[in-house]
């Protein structure tokens, strides 16, 4: 594994952060007390919010296998979270050995935790870069140190481009970071829609943005906009249970607020 370096003074466990409340909601360990009650308030406006962290977390496993199946052997996963076993690298080095994978995320401890994750892994093959999705040519610059960009990539954006508001205009972001990549080349996205009940995501957002980290959710036209230009892969844009769902994945349809697709590069 490689990384740009790790300080625990970086970590600021007084406010609540996106990607240590999602791991709450996973039932994971690595929060701290401010997360915890950021966390709670989410759920008493959203019941289901548990259910969601956990299809968006499916979904990503279905496409991250989805893709090796079908050749790709080359994955950049941008806004990571704490690593979660499986994780991406684990799903897709299953179906494919020689799969690289670079992680990148912006939380200093996601880092710390990706470093114990990722001991074990294959030498070489799993790289992780502290940097912010708002900076993709930081993310390129490092990502080209351990994938070939003249073979097709999957580009994971899971669950977090209703973190980038529009100053910082997300499909500029995408359009960046696809422009890097060769056809053949895959877009995965999970993103949270506020269309099921528009009355509670301004609260919600409002309680990110408590913690400096504002979330925007965003309508079905408004996520399709980041696949102007690609082919999408059967189903289209769904909601995350529904999306090539295994045998026995539970459909919640409009209890998971969180729209996905794939789309291939032409």
């Amino acid at each position: 594994m490689t990384d740009t370096g790790f300080n625990a003074d970086e970590i600021d466990t007084s406010k609540p952060h996106s990607a240590r409340i999602y791991d709450y909601f996973l039932g994971g360990k690595d929060s701290y007390p401010a997360d915890w009650e950021a966390a709670e308030r989410i759920r008493d406006l959203f019941p289901g919010v548990r259910e969601t962290a956990w299809a968006n977390r499916e979904f990503m496993h279905r496409a991250s296998r989805f893709l090796a199946v079908r050749g790709i052997g080359q994955f950049l996963d941008i806004g990571t979270g704490i690593p979660t076993e499986p994780n991406l690298h684990q799903v897709v080095q299953k179906v494919t050995p020689s799969a690289r994978v670079v992680y990148a995320d912006n939380d200093p401890i996601v880092l710390r935790h990706a470093e114990a994750l990722l001991r074990g892994t294959r030498q070489g093959r799993t790289a992780y870069v502290q940097a912010d999705l708002k900076e993709p040519e930081a993310i390129i610059s490092f990502a080209r140190e351990h994938l070939d960009f003249r073979e097709p990539i999957g580009l994971s954006l899971v669950s977090v481009l209703q973190f980038v508001s529009e100053p910082h205009d997300p499909y500029w972001v995408v359009n960046r970071l696809m422009e890097q990549l060769v056809p053949g080349s895959y877009l995965v996205l999970s993103h949270v829609t506020w269309e099921f009940e528009p009355e509670i995501w301004d609260r919600i957002d409002a309680i990110y943005r408590a913690g400096g980290t504002p979330m925007r959710a965003r309508s079905r036209s408004e996520f399709l906009r980041f696949f102007e230009g690609l082919e999408m892969c059967d189903p289209g844009v769904v909601v995350a249970s529904r999306w090539n769902p295994a045998p026995d994945t539970k459909i919640l349809d409009e209890r998971i607020p969180l729209y996905v697709g794939v789309a291939r590069m032409m």
